[in-house]
C-alpha cells in the first residue's frame, strides 16, 4: 500500500521533491501546500511541468492537514525564518503526520542541536506518535552517510575531513547567494553566513554526528574562513559579480579534540573558476580520511542537463524523499542518519 504525502513547497528543492512523488512508484501524492496566492488552486502537475494529477494546490494548512497523509516532505526555506519553520513542521507532527525535510539541516543530529527547537519538536513527535527527520546533501548524506560508510572499513581513525568544491554560478538562489552568502558584497562586509557562531550553527550538527558514530567528544567547535575577487566583472544569470567583490568563499568548521582539528567541514565555494586557483579544484564533495587505512572519496554529480548544481538540488530532495517509508516505521520522535536503516533507491530502477 502506498505511503500518503504531501509536498510543502514549490521551491528550487521543492520543486525537484514535487516531481520526484508524482513519479514514485510506491507514494501517492495527495496534497500540495503552496506560498504563493498564484499558485493556489493550481494542479500539482502543471506547477511542476508534468501531466494532471487532480491534486490542487493551497495555501490553506487546516484543510491541507485534514487530508490525513503519513508524512509531509517540508522544503520550505528556512535560513531566514527557522523559527517560523520550527512552528510549521511541529504542527504538522503533532496533527499525526510524519515529517522529512532539507529546511532546518541545522538539526540533521538533534542531541547536539539547538536543544529548544528539538524539545519543541520532540514534543510534537510525542503528541502526535510521529517522527521527524532532516537530511539532504550538505549538510546531509555528503558529510554524515558516506564518510560514516568509509570509516567503518578503518582500524584506526585520526582524522576526517569533508569538503564541498563547487562553482555555484548556475545556483539559481540570488537571496541565498548574495544576502546570506554574501558574494558581490565588498571583502570587508560580513554576510549572515560569516556572523560568529553562523557557520557552527550550521554544520555543528555534522561534527557531532561524526564524533557519535566515532564514540568520541569533542572539546569545542572553531571556525575559520577567507575571501577572493577577481579584477574582473563576472555576470552570471542571477546576477553581476563586480570586480573586487567576493567572487570566492572559503570556510572551515572545526571540530576540535585534544587541540587539534579532527573533524572539519571545508567549503570551497567559486563564482567563477578562475577564482583563487591556488584553493582546492573539484565539482562535488571529497572525503579525506586519515588512519589506517586512509581513504580518500571524491564525489562529482549532474543532473540530466549535465548541470553539477541541478544534480546536488535533485538529491537534496531525493535523500529525504527515499527516507519517507523509514521515518514512517520509525519510533515517534527526533531522528538521525544514525537512527536509520541503510536505505537505497527501492522502486526506482526502470524495468
Amino acid at each position: 500500500m502506498s505511503l500518503r504525502v504531501i509536498q510543502w513547497s514549490t521551491g528550487h528543492v521543492g520543486i525537484e521533491a514535487l516531481r520526484a512523488l508524482i513519479r514514485h512508484p510506491d507514494l501517492d501524492l495527495v496534497g500540495l501546500w503552496v506560498h504563493s496566492a498564484d499558485k493556489a488552486g493550481r494542479d500539482a502537475g502543471d506547477l511542476c511541468g508534468l501531466p494532471t494529477t487532480g491534486v490542487i494546490a493551497t495555501n490553506d494548512i487546516d484543510a491541507l492537514l485534514a487530508v490525513g497523509a503519513d508524512c509531509v516532505c517540508y522544503t520550505a526555506t528556512a535560513d531566514l525564518r527557522p523559527w517560523e519553520a520550527v512552528d510549521d513542521i511541529a504542527r504538522i507532527l503533532a496533527s499525526g503526520a510524519n515529517v522529512v525535510s532539507s529546511s532546518l539541516v541545522q538539526l540533521l543530529h538533534p542531541k547536539t542541536a539547538d536543544p529548544g527547537m528539538i524539545e519543541r519538536l520532540d514534543a510534537a513527535c510525542q503528541q502526535g506518535g510521529t517522527s521527524c527527520f532532516f537530511s539532504g546533501i550538505d549538510p546531509g548524506f555528503a558529510n554524515d552517510l558516506l564518510p560514516i560508510a568509509l570509516m567503518s572499513a578503518c582500524e584506526r581513525v585520526d582524522s576526517v575531513r569533508i569538503l564541498e568544491i563547487l562553482n555555484y554560478d548556475t545556483y539559481d538562489q540570488a537571496e541565498v547567494l548574495f544576502g546570506t552568502m554574501g558574494f558581490a558584497q565588498p571583502l570587508d562586509h560580513t554576510p549572515l553566513l560569516l556572523f560568529p557562531g553562523a557557520l557552527s550553527y550550521a554544520w555543528g550538527g555534522v561534527i557531532g554526528q561524526m564524533a557519535e558514530s566515532l564514540g568520541i567528544e569533542v572539546d569545542e567547535i572553531r571556525e575559520t574562513h577567507e575571501k577572493a575577487s577577481l579584477d574582473h566583472d563576472v555576470h552570471l544569470a542571477v546576477g553581476d559579480v563586480p570586480a573586487g567583490t567576493m567572487a570566492g568563499l572559503r570556510f572551515e568548521v572545526q571540530g576540535m579534540v585534544g587541540g587539534r582539528a579532527a573533524i572539519v567541514v571545508e567549503h570551497v565555494t567559486r563564482l567563477d573558476d578562475s577564482v583563487a586557483p591556488e584553493w582546492p579544484q573539484g565539482a562535488g564533495y571529497r572525503i579525506e580520511i586519515k588512519g589506517n587505512p586512509s581513504f580518500t572519496c571524491d564525489l562529482e554529480m549532474l543532473g540530466e542537463d549535465g548541470d553539477h548544481n541541478t544534480g546536488g538540488v535533485l538529491a537534496t530532495a531525493m535523500r529525504i524523499i527515499n527516507a519517507i517509508p523509514h521515518v514512517c516505521a520509525a519510533a515517534p520522535g527526533m531522528l538521525s542518519s544514525l537512527d536509520l536503516p541503510l536505505y537505497g533507491a527501492k522502486g526506482l530502477m526502470p524495468s
